[in-house]
């Protein structure tokens, strides 16, 4: 325990709340240990949620007087973590020599202050006037940058660089993961705040080299199982147990209703080979996946209603006039379902290389809680792992989801004529208290019409 004379220079960083209404988090890594030096914004440790494996930025300088926590352990949500000395070189404490046992930490009160918020923190308490509320009539004072640089930075009324970019800790981890320096970006925001808008905007100009945008199969890395053991136990708990409630709860709270169509798409695949060759598509890939994405947008353009929610509390139907595609992508942490925010927006280009970097970053275990928030309809490909076709349940929160087969060569009857074509099959999973059979159908005909005939993307959009 911490001396109360000394207790001031101990700040603790409590296990924040970085999804949803989140509850636990499981240390996946530490970055930091005891004695190590550490400043604002610098990643300590990586932990997995229900959703997603997060980094965790510390809000202020200091160092690191003692992990409460080793790798492995499920800590909730408010519980202290890690304790920072922000005064090193004032008292007689000494660095804990490594992390405590999980069982019931023996903390001191931390200082009163900013609560988590997400992966940073919120306001720190002061007497001071709070600043306007957004909206308010009274201008900010003159000073106000600086004071704003000092909150969101999470250093209160501390004293920083005034060079410093003024964003998030949140906006901060999202230029970071875009490789985007701060310093280059025009804010938009109140009191010359960069925003997470200002921080697309700057990364968008740049045409990415994408890897290519099909979610394919990775396998993890396994324990080796003992000679002679008859069975093996693995707790569920993080992804897979998210995944497990998922899909109990949609399964037996939305009637599902699963429609399928085989398809001649060989002239989608023709399209893909001239796409690959367009110089309006130059630094990104193009696969068959691209062209079902755009296909699926142009036929919820044309079936609106498939693009809605049930909501059960107020009894209403809740029409989307966006489209959030989501995107299912086995990962070694287990299936994720990201998605690309207003992808009805996108250009083809565009799509293709939302696409590329969606399936880049759930590949490499980086996607964030907030890109697999809000989607509004799904697609799963299936036919990666050679598979024709399925029955897929609906993501929580939507009501409708495509599955697509392998597309294989097969003898199909063209123009009077037997002759190979590359064929594959759809199968439209849909919630039935919403979406009709009668618009369920037209929903995965229309789809069907476009990939055969891919001109209907031009006369269609």
């Amino acid at each position: 325990m911490t001396d109360t004379s000394n207790a001031a220079r101990f700040r603790e960083f409590k296990m924040p709340d970085v999804g949803e209404g989140l509850t636990e988090a499981e240390i996946l890594k530490w970055f930091v240990q005891p004695g190590d030096t550490v400043t604002d914004g610098q990643v300590v440790c990586e932990v997995e949620t229900a959703k997603a494996a997060v980094e965790l930025p510390i809000p202020f300088d200091g160092v690191v007087h003692e992990l409460r926590f080793p790798e492995g352990t499920t800590v909730d949500v408010g519980q202290v973590i890690i304790a920072v000395d922000v005064a090193p070189g004032s008292g007689d404490a000494e660095p804990a020599a490594e992390p405590v046992a999980p069982a019931a930490p023996e903390a001191e009160e931390a200082p009163k202050g900013r609560q988590p918020v997400l992966v940073g923190y919120g306001v720190a308490e002061s007497s001071t006037k709070r600043r306007a509320r957004k909206g308010a009539e009274t201008a900010p004072p003159a000073a106000a940058p600086a004071a704003v640089q000092a909150e969101l930075n999470g250093q209160g009324t501390a004293a920083i660089p005034e060079a410093r970019p003024l964003a998030k800790p949140p906006v901060r981890k999202l230029a970071k993961d875009l490789g985007i320096d701060l310093a280059t970006v025009t804010p938009t925001g109140a009191g010359g705040v960069i925003t997470r808008e200002d921080v697309h905007a700057a990364a968008t100009p740049v045409a990415p080299s994408v890897p290519e945008p099909s979610v394919e199969p990775t396998v993890p890395v396994e324990a080796p199982v003992p000679a002679g053991a008859r069975e093996t136990r693995i707790p569920v708990k993080g992804v897979r147990k998210a995944i497990a409630q998922a899909m109990v709860g949609s399964a037996f709270t939305a009637p599902h209703v699963t429609e399928f169509v085989t398809v001649d798409v060989t002239r989608t695949m023709k399209l893909v080979a001239e796409l690959k060759e367009d110089k309006d598509m130059a630094g990104v890939r193009v696969n068959p996946l691209l062209i079902i994405a755009k296909a699926l947008l142009v036929a919820i353009k044309r079936n609106p209603g498939v693009n809605a929610v049930w909501d059960e509390a107020n009894q209403e139907i809740v029409q989307k006039h966006y489209v959030n595609l989501g995107i299912a992508a086995a990962t070694p942490r287990g299936l994720i379902v990201p998605n690309i925010k207003d992808a009805h927006d996108r250009t083809l280009p565009q799509l293709a290389a939302s696409l590329g970097e969606l399936v880049a970053t759930a590949r490499e275990g980086k996607t964030s809680p907030a890109a697999m928030a809000g989607g509004t309809v799904t697609i799963t490909n299936v036919g990666v792992f050679g598979v024709d076709t399925g029955t897929p349940i609906l993501n929580p929160g939507e009501s409708a989801i495509l599955a697509v087969g392998a597309i294989k060569l097969q003898p199909w009857v063209h123009k009077g004529k037997v002759k190979p074509r590359q064929v594959t099959t759809l199968a439209l999973s849909f919630d039935h208290r919403l979406i009709d059979g009668e618009l369920g159908s037209k929903f995965l005909a229309d789809i069907a019409a476009i990939l055969e005939q891919p001109k209907r993307l031009i006369t269609w959009a």
